[in-house]
């Protein structure tokens, strides 16, 4: 029998291909322990997008998560972890000494071994990023990475180009302990696996370690597992329900199920797997699942979106109240990836095409370049497989007024002032806060929401189902009224208000109120401690020679720029919202002075809402 190694992807990918990656620690470890009791001691363990989304969403430091991480997994696990090239674990670039550090921190807090790729599979961006990893004494698994391409597309991702990414891989002397072919979309077919992974081996030798790595989105991971091993695969990755199939990678069980009969083996003890993902199962039950986290799609070999970011933007499209759009961003994302030169969806540049077919639904086609993709289409982020389509490169060199650059974007990055750590030391200073490795690293690959969480004001967007109002009423209590929505303005301030039965949502945000009837003639009593009621609005003839700013698309207020008073001129940023992962300049439309400004930093606006006014 064939001994069949895997990585457990369970407590990483799974959770960010179904929630986002917004996951809470000590919700977790247990199910982390009886996997280990399982006999599984091979997992992923951070890296990726749970990184950043610990600061982001769940109020965590990403490197007390590892270290727990270790002290759960016991000291003898291969610990792992996801790395970006140049981006090592966030959507932006980095500098030298940047990438360096991320190798020296995660050695530092227990991680065994750093999966490392490129998703241009420009061999440039490897070099430096892999020589730091073994620098520090981790192991690097290289990676070249997978997708196919929509059908009627060629040029890239097939056998020939990926041996000649290997290839490159080598010729680089790149030094690597192990070699992954890595499908974040699940798109590429077995035919494809078997003769890639089949010239690896000839190319490789008997003895390398070659890794496969796939999802189900596209409902053939199962038949691609066992196409690799059939070509010479070393080890592939499976998960644990409740994060396995669908947008993850296939259940342990399931594959243990489908090598029955085999020639294969996959070495575990099967009905203490089944406890595992029991116990999983409790500890994930108060997590909202996405209906497409559990689904295969039979489209996405059209619009190749990898399951991390399907279910990850999703839910931002949930949460600004646009999940009508999906059907329609998804039908855009060919066109978004083919006019992009054939860079691998994963993340970022799956990131970059999202937030393009975004920018084509919400706008028009092309009508507005998302700085990400505009940036990649120039050469930003290094060469993509194919030369992107030249329309498209003059309209984004137009729109960001940048000109296209073949210089490597670490050398970039090393000469700009505003990266690497002393741009991040500068940071800290600014705000007195400590300057330990960790909180360099932290500034330098979070920014402004790294401040934030270091300044104790992180937050919470961990979405759990909130049991009280899951249950059904008793048979005897009449059914709720359909909850009714307005728009209220109020000293200059808009507020979008949802109300439903005692609970009362402000732009988003949800409360549970007492709502009591004021008797005729008289207006609610405040709230104890409440501010005292402000003058009344000026009349409408005062405001209307003002210029009204609304959003363009729905999003989050992260910063602004201006206060009632300041003087603006055409085309300058008043502020900036959040959305699908872009930071969006909204820019005055005119001269003037702003009159209001009707949101707060925080607040989640709807498509069209009144941002500010310009007198």
């Amino acid at each position: 029998m064939k001994r069949v190694n895997f990585m457990c992807t369970a407590f990483r990918d799974g959770f960010q291909s179904v929630y986002g990656a917004r996951v809470f620690t000590k919700d977790f470890l247990p199910a982390l322990e009886a996997a280990r009791d399982a006999g599984i001691d091979y997992f992923e363990a951070g890296g990726g997008a749970r990184y950043q989304s610990l600061y982001f969403y769940c109020n965590e430091d990403a490197f007390d998560m590892m270290d727990q991480f270790r002290v759960t997994a016991g000291p003898d696990a291969n610990l792992q972890t996801l790395a970006r090239g140049i981006n090592v674990v966030g959507l932006e670039s980095q500098s030298s000494d940047v990438i360096d550090m991320h190798a020296k921190l995660f050695r530092k807090h227990g991680i065994t071994t750093i999966r490392n790729f490129d998703a241009l599979n420009d061999v440039n961006n490897l070099i430096h990023s892999g020589q730091c990893i073994v620098n520090h004494g981790l192991k690097h698994q290289v990676c070249v990475t997978l997708m196919a391409l929509p059908p009627g597309c060629t040029g890239a991702h097939d056998p020939d180009f990926y041996e000649q990414t290997l290839r490159g891989i080598l010729d680089a002397d790149i030094p690597f302990d192990s070699v992954c072919f890595k499908d974040a979309s699940g798109t590429a077919y077995p035919a494809t696996v078997y003769e890639t992974i089949r010239r690896a081996r000839e190319i490789l030798g008997p003895d390398a370690f070659i890794h496969y790595h796939t999802h189900e989105t596209a409902g053939i991971s199962v038949a691609c597992n066992r196409a690799a091993l059939d070509a010479g695969a070393s080890a592939i990755d499976l998960s644990l329900a409740p994060v396995s199939g669908g947008t993850c990678q296939p259940d342990l069980i399931v594959m243990w199920h489908a090598l029955r009969g085999t020639d294969y083996e996959l070495d575990v003890d099967i009905d203490k797997v089944r406890e595992a993902e029991e116990i999983f199962k409790e500890c994930m039950a108060d997590y909202f699942l996405p209906p497409e986290a559990i689904a295969v799609e039979p489209l996405i070999p059209w619009s190749p979106m990898p399951g991390g970011a399907l279910t990850a933007n999703t839910q931002m499209l949930r949460d600004n109240g646009i999940m009508d759009k999906y059907p329609e961003l998804i039908r855009a994302m060919r066109e978004v990836v083919e006019k992009g030169g054939f860079g691998t969806s994963v993340t970022p540049v799956s990131q970059f095409y999202i937030q393009q077919a975004f920018n084509n639904v919400m706008f028009g086609p092309w009508e507005k370049i998302a700085e990400p993709y505009g940036r990649m289409v120039l050469g930003y982020f290094g060469k993509t497989p194919v030369p992107p389509d030249p329309d498209v490169v003059a309209l984004a060199s137009k729109q960001l007024r940048l000109q296209p650059t073949t210089t490597p974007p670490l050398e970039l990055n090393d000469a700009d002032p505003d990266k690497g750590l002393e741009a991040a030391r500068r940071r800290l200073q600014k705000e007195n806060l400590e300057e330990s490795d960790e909180n360099l690293f932290i500034v330098a690959t979070c920014g402004e929401k790294g401040i934030r969480f270091l300044k104790g004001h992180g937050e919470i967007g961990v979405r759990k189902i909130d049991r009280a109002e899951s249950e059904p009423p008793p048979e005897e209590t009449p059914a709720e009224e359909a909850p009714v929505a307005y728009a209220v303005r109020v000293n200059g301030r808009s507020f979008q208000l949802q109300i439903e039965g005692n609970r009362v949502a402000v732009n988003g945000k949800s409360y549970e109120v007492d709502l009591q009837p004021a008797e005729a003639g008289e207006m609610p009593a405040a709230a104890p401690g409440a501010a005292p009621a402000r003058p009344p609005m000026p009349a409408p003839a005062a405001m209307a020679a003002a210029t009204e700013v609304h959003a363009q698309m729905p999003g989050r207020v992260l910063k602004i720029h201006v206060r009632p008073g300041d003087p603006v001129t055409d085309g300058q940023p008043i502020l900036i919202l959040e959305a699908m992962k872009m930071e969006v300049p909204v820019n005055a439309p005119t001269d003037g002075t702003i009159a209001t400004v009707d949101v707060a930093v925080g607040d989640q606006v709807a498509n069209s809402q009144l941002l500010a006014t310009i007198g």
